[in-house]
């Protein structure tokens, strides 16, 4: 069970995480999770290209570690990129030595002040230890690619219903998630370019 749209109260609740970014401009920014994968990261480039838009890649650092050429090739097409952990490690089944170690192991190879906990599971303990090094960033709007229940046409009403201006939305470069993303990343990119918003990767200080 996941909330497609991330809830008024747990924003509030969890406020030291980013879930959107404050804006009146239509801009709206997309990531994708647990990549690289062959084929799929290099189809999401594609597609990212052919419609101008920028992202941010929230990378498994043993993902990197397999697949290099595909992680330059996303910081060399000017996306930014994240930490995700080493072995996408939860944090509520992980103790906190453990996870910092995931993390910094990452961090050896995906240089970023941007961390994604993997599930979006973080204890308290867990952010205090990371939270002068990194930004948190959460999300506003889920698609539900991972979910096998979940039917492409489903996916793609989850974020064209669900956007608005500054929306953070996830979306996964992974084999679970290639029939959902295949059919839905390009009907959102052009749904909303239409609409005349663009998409922006994550900068913060």
């Amino acid at each position: 069970m996941y909330l497609v749209k991330s809830s008024y109260f747990i924003k509030k609740y969890y406020s030291n995480f980013i879930w959107k970014i404050p804006t009146t401009k239509k801009i709206i920014y997309l990531t994708f999770d647990d990549g690289p994968t062959p084929e799929i990261t290099e189809w999401t480039l594609a597609t990212l290209k052919a419609f101008n838009a920028k992202a941010t890649f929230f990378c498994v650092g043993s993902n990197v570690a397999k697949h290099p050429e595909i992680f330059q090739q996303i910081i060399s097409e000017g996306h930014a990129v994240g930490n995700h952990t080493y072995h996408h490690l939860s944090g509520w089944n992980a103790n906190n030595e453990d996870y910092l170690r995931n993390i910094k192991k990452c961090e050896e190879i995906v240089t970023s002040n941007l961390f994604r906990p993997p599930y979006g599971r973080i204890k308290k303990s867990q952010y205090e230890l990371i939270k002068n090094d990194y930004k948190v960033i959460m999300w506003d709007v889920l698609s539900g690619d991972f979910d096998p229940k979940t039917s492409p046409e489903k996916c793609l009403s989850n974020v064209v219903n669900n956007t608005t201006e500054g929306a953070i939305i996830v979306f996964h470069d992974s084999l679970k998630a290639a029939d959902n993303i295949k059919h839905t990343l390009p009907k959102v990119l052009e749904y909303f370019t239409e609409k005349g918003y663009r998409f922006d990767k994550l900068e913060l200080n």
